[in-house]
C-alpha cells in the first residue's frame, strides 16, 4: 500500500506551512486527513521540504496520540479508559468489541471495515463508558448497546 501513495496530494499543504516556524502539528495532522495515517514517504517529504529531521517528525507523530503511523479501518472506534469508564465497565465494553470484531486494540478487521484504538481519556466522563467512532460519540454503553452500533455500521456497507 505503501508504494501506491500520491505525495502531490500534500504538496499544497507543504506550499502552506512548510516556512511556517512552529507548524509540524499542523502538517502532520492534514497530511493524516489525507491520506488518513501518516505513510512513511509522506514523512521522508515533510522532511525534505521543511528541513525538519525525520527522527524529530517521528518523535512528535509518536508522541501524540491523535497521529497514526498505520492505514486504519473506515471506522475507528476510539474506546475510553479512563477512570469513569473504567468504573463503568469500560472492560466489558472492550471485550463485546474484541468478540464482535475479532480484533484487539491496535489492530483492523480483516475487512478493513473497523480499527480498535483504546485511548487513556475521551474526556466525555458523564457518559462513561464511551467510544468515538471517527467523529461520533457514543455514551452510557452496554454490551448490548455496543453490538447494535457495530451492526447498524456493518449493515451500512
Amino acid at each position: 500500500m505503501e508504494n501506491k501513495i500520491d505525495l502531490n496530494l500534500i504538496e499544497p499543504i507543504l506550499k502552506e506551512y512548510g516556512s511556517v516556524k512552529g507548524s509540524l502539528i499542523t502538517i502532520l495532522q492534514k497530511t493524516q486527513d489525507v491520506y488518513g495515517y501518516l505513510p512513511k514517504a509522506a514523512i521522508e517529504l515533510i522532511s525534505e521540504k521543511t528541513g525538519i529531521a525525520e527522527s524529530e517528525i517521528m518523535g512528535v507523530a509518536t508522541f501524540y496520540t491523535q497521529f497514526r503511523l498505520t492505514p486504519v479501518g473506515k471506522y475507528l472506534i476510539m474506546l475510553c479508559q479512563g477512570t469513569a469508564c473504567h468504573v463503568n465497565s469500560s472492560e466489558l465494553i472492550l471485550q463485546t468489541i474484541k468478540d464482535e470484531l475479532n480484533i484487539d486494540d491496535g489492530e483492523t478487521t480483516e475487512d478493513g471495515l473497523f480499527s480498535l484504538k483504546c485511548v487513556a481519556c475521551l474526556g466525555c466522563c458523564s457518559l462513561s463508558p464511551v467510544m468515538m467512532i471517527n467523529d461520533d460519540t457514543y455514551g452510557s454503553l452496554t454490551p448490548e448497546k455496543t453490538k447494535k452500533i457495530l451492526k447498524e455500521l456493518r449493515e451500512a456497507e
